[in-house]
């Protein structure tokens, strides 16, 4: 289950059969763009690749588009489907993992780059989607991460201390201040700038549309069934017979994996999520982000009509059945948690939904070329960090492509060199 040498071939196969995505996710409330496809009926060449078109795929496509590389995409669905529309699209530069974690693991190097790389890429991201003009709902806002079973007060304090040290912003808040100001009871909390939230669903079709003026081409639904590798020039086939020919394939499959890809580091984690009724005027002062020091967390956004999103309760689970038999339990567990931390809201769900992701031993996750095989990418394992990641990505892939490495690859490898235990 390797892809082929310079000689032969390798069937595609996939990690598992896992539904990334059940329920209704709050996202279907709102429109959004429909990116047109073509059908694959003959061989195709292009400088580069791209499989997938959920969020990931399509800031890859969009940054190699821009760049002016002639760029096909495929996606054995159509796009913007999976797992897209299953993001809370709560768009924080702070890893799942608390900086002080991460430095245990990797070390004051890797985990001080590695948080200082995500604090751009939201800077990034946020400009990128200004500059194109994407109307995807883009809001900018401080967030809030409480004390909670993994940091206490104490550990909050050492927590943004660690982060002042990395040259990142972290003000401890305290009880008294998290009352008066938020009207919150917890027994402290980091306050953290200029974190985003999106429309996922209209963020992805707005980037994949931008690329399609460009000259990018879509086909959808492609599945892909065998890969060769060889110098300077990747042949994929695919399931209905075609042949498509690049300099290049980059791999955004998310969880659901091909065989070609190591996998050894990377496991699956099942989340919940609900959102309510619109009702703006029972939201919590400033509408900040929320999120909670805990395992599992709890966490929380508006939109812009005034509903409340919140999710979490995230387990190891890798099995769709046995993730959405607690579909039931876990959102009636996420609007209780979410009424004891905000009692004026009405936090009976309007949408429940439950998705699937892949994660890493770190949080960090896995961007790079498949190792032994320089012409192919895959970026996975994004954990609860997927858009943040995703920018992070198409900027690492970009880069490489124009022969000129990101400094920051090294942090986010398939090499044992990257820190992901």
């Amino acid at each position: 289950r390797a892809i082929g040498d310079r000689a032969g071939a390798a069937q595609i196969q996939h990690m598992s059969d896992l539904d990334p995505v059940t329920g209704r996710p709050a996202w279907k409330a709102y429109r959004s763009p429909t990116v047109p496809t073509d059908m694959l009926k003959a061989d195709v060449s292009a400088d580069v690749l791209v499989v997938g078109m959920g969020i990931a795929g399509a800031m890859i496509v969009e940054s190699l588009s821009a760049a002016g590389f002639n760029v096909i995409a495929i996606d054995r669905r159509a796009p913007v489907q999976v797992p897209t529309p299953e993001a809370t699209a709560l768009v924080l530069y702070e890893m799942d993992e608390p900086l002080r974690v991460l430095t245990h693991r990797a070390g004051h190097h890797y985990a001080d780059a590695a948080w200082r790389r995500s604090r751009i890429a939201v800077a990034n991201l946020s400009a990128r989607v200004a500059a194109l003009e994407i109307e995807c709902g883009l809001t900018v806002s401080d967030s809030l991460l409480l004390a909670g079973t993994d940091l206490d007060a104490d550990g909050l304090r050492h927590e943004a201390a660690l982060r002042r040290t990395a040259g990142l912003f972290a003000e401890f808040i305290t009880p008294q201040q998290l009352r008066a100001r938020f009207n919150i009871a917890r027994d402290g909390a980091i306050l953290s700038p200029a974190n985003i939230a999106v429309d996922p669903r209209k963020l992805a079709g707005g980037l994949l549309t931008k690329s399609l003026e460009r000259g990018a081409h879509f086909y959808a639904p492609v599945g892909v069934a065998d890969v060769q590798s060889a110098p300077g020039q990747v042949t994929v086939e695919t399931a209905g017979g075609p042949v498509i020919t690049a300099q290049h394939v980059v791999f955004t499959t998310g969880h659901d994996l091909p065989g070609i890809v190591p996998r050894g580091r990377h496991t699956i984690t099942s989340s919940w999520a609900i959102a309510t009724r619109p009702q703006e005027h029972a939201l919590w002062p400033e509408q900040l982000f929320i999120w909670e020091a805990s395992h599992p967390y709890l966490y929380l956004r508006s939109t812009s009509d005034g509903r409340v999103v919140c999710g979490g309760e995230d387990e190891p689970i890798a099995d769709d059945a046995a993730r959405d038999a607690l579909m039931g339990a876990k959102s009636a567990t996420l609007a209780r948690k979410l009424a004891a931390l905000m009692p004026g809201l009405d936090t009976t769900p309007e949408f429940v939904w439950a998705g699937s992701y892949g994660s890493t031993s770190t949080g960090l996750p896995l961007i790079g070329k498949v190792p032994g095989h320089p012409n192919v990418f895959a970026v996975m394992g994004y954990g609860g960090n997927g858009m943040i990641y995703s920018k992070i990505a198409a900027e690492i892939v970009l880069a490489d492509m124009r022969g000129m490495p990101d400094k920051d690859a090294g942090l986010f490898g398939f090499s044992p060199a990257a820190p992901h235990g």
